[in-house]
């Protein structure tokens, strides 16, 4: 499927496991492959498709490794292996055009449509004068 780790991911991954304290239990695998779909597609656990298992296991799996700083320790074994790890964008470095923060010149308070309607005269005429009595 298109979230799932390729047969190369998973070679890198599959060595950071931690060991099992069970005799049994659900492949790695298609626990890692739930866990990434839910992350990547931002929908909640409960609406996981039912290819991955119980979403109730995924979703301990990922609350136990966290607990446990599993997931850092994953982040920085391949961090380690990357050559690029110590790259970061930092947005106290990077220079926006000034139209990237809404500016577009003239008055620097702008009144909202609303208010601006709101604000306008409205004609007083009564009817008897509107009609030239």
């Amino acid at each position: 499927m298109r979230f799932d780790l390729s047969d190369e991911d998973w070679a890198l991954l599959e060595p950071l496991m931690p060991a099992s304290r069970k005799s049994a239990r659900a492949d790695d695998r298609k626990i890692m492959n739930a866990i990434f779909y839910v992350l990547r597609t931002g929908m909640p656990w409960r609406d996981l498709p039912e290819r991955y298992g119980p979403y109730t296991t995924a979703y301990n799996r990922f609350n136990r490794w966290s607990r446990r700083g599993i997931w850092k320790r994953i982040f920085d074994a391949l961090a380690s292996k990357s050559r690029d790890s110590l790259y970061l964008i930092d947005s106290t470095i990077v220079k926006a055009h000034r139209a990237a923060s809404g500016a577009k010149g003239g008055s620097k308070i702008k009144r909202s449509a609303s208010a601006a309607v709101a604000a306008r005269r409205k004609s007083t005429r009564s009817s008897t004068a509107k009609a030239g009595h």
